[in-house]
């Protein structure tokens, strides 16, 4: 795979209010997501990204046990089911993050991936948990169990790493040499330092393994947890640590680009990062 493709990106705020039932909110965001795919759909969007928690608040500053509620199983869920539907119109492969609860009983904060035909082929979840002011993220999730998969679909080798996983070079190193050429990076990212960090890491991140990275945020204040505004800035970077589209900082908003896979290939043969690799000598790394 090396051709063009048409990558969107959404950034949504909340619609609802915390105190709502999980249920009621999660309705409102999927209703409100519809807008925002269609206008993907109608744009021919091949490979789109939801934000972290799609279909719901960012609820980590929390520990409001009503949350669990909201976490649904994969495949079987209410929306997986509602994002099918869309992906199969559009012919559009669809990565929607949201709260898993596993077969082994534990809550995962995990990215489902929908095919081009509507079909979900498999799932990330998410490695490195935050335990930190304005986001208690241990209290909810599980560390992630299933590596680093990279999903062959009809457009793209896709990876995906979430929020928090973007500050480990590991991953996406891992990412890349599984085969990785486009790698989406949803987001709850507040007014603080990362906000400093959002467009130097990704691009650093492109760069380091040639290839393009996709991330996206939320948008807005989400009462009682004002920490912060999530400050939106959604974009896509190229394996030149080019920024190819961004969004603004406080809209809804759908962002697209088109992306040249075959960049891919040439700056990795330009810079031979990968054929430079001396992994013999990165035992410590790993070592406890």
């Amino acid at each position: 795979m090396g051709g063009k493709i048409l990558v969107g990106l959404t950034q949504m705020s909340l619609k609802g209010a915390t105190s709502d039932s999980p249920e009621k909110l999660r309705a409102s965001m999927l209703d409100a997501r519809a807008a925002l795919i269609e206008e993907a759909g109608r744009n021919g969007v091949q490979v789109l990204g939801l934000q972290e928690l799609f279909n719901l608040p960012y609820f980590c500053p929390s520990k409001d046990l009503k949350w669990f509620a909201a976490a649904e199983t994969l495949p079987d869920s209410p929306s997986v089911r509602f994002l099918s539907a869309f992906a199969a119109r559009y012919s559009m492969v669809i990565v929607a993050p949201l709260f898993e609860i596993g077969g082994d009983g534990h809550y995962y904060n995990t990215a489902a991936v929908i095919d081009h035909l509507g079909r979900y082929i498999g799932k990330y979840r998410k490695v490195h948990i935050r335990n930190a002011e304005g986001g208690i993220e241990k209290f909810f999730f599980t560390n992630g169990d299933l590596g680093y998969p990279v999903f062959e679909t009809a457009y793209c080798r896709l990876g995906v790493y979430i929020c928090f996983d973007r500050h480990f070079p590991e991953g996406w190193r891992a990412l890349a040499l599984n085969g990785a050429q486009l790698i989406l990076n949803p987001s709850a990212t507040s007014v603080n330092i990362s906000q400093y960090l959002w467009k130097l890491e990704q691009p650093a991140a492109a760069v380091a393994n040639g290839v393009f990275i996709g991330a996206n945020n939320r948008v807005g204040i989400e009462e009682p947890w004002s920490f912060g505004p999530f400050y939106g800035s959604s974009y896509i970077v190229d394996p030149l640590g080019r920024i190819l589209t961004t969004g603004s900082e406080s809209r809804d908003e759908l962002v697209i680009a088109e992306v040249d896979l075959s960049l891919n290939e040439t700056v990795r043969r330009t810079w031979n990062i990968f054929e430079s690799r001396q992994p013999t000598t990165y035992g410590g790394l790993i070592a406890s």
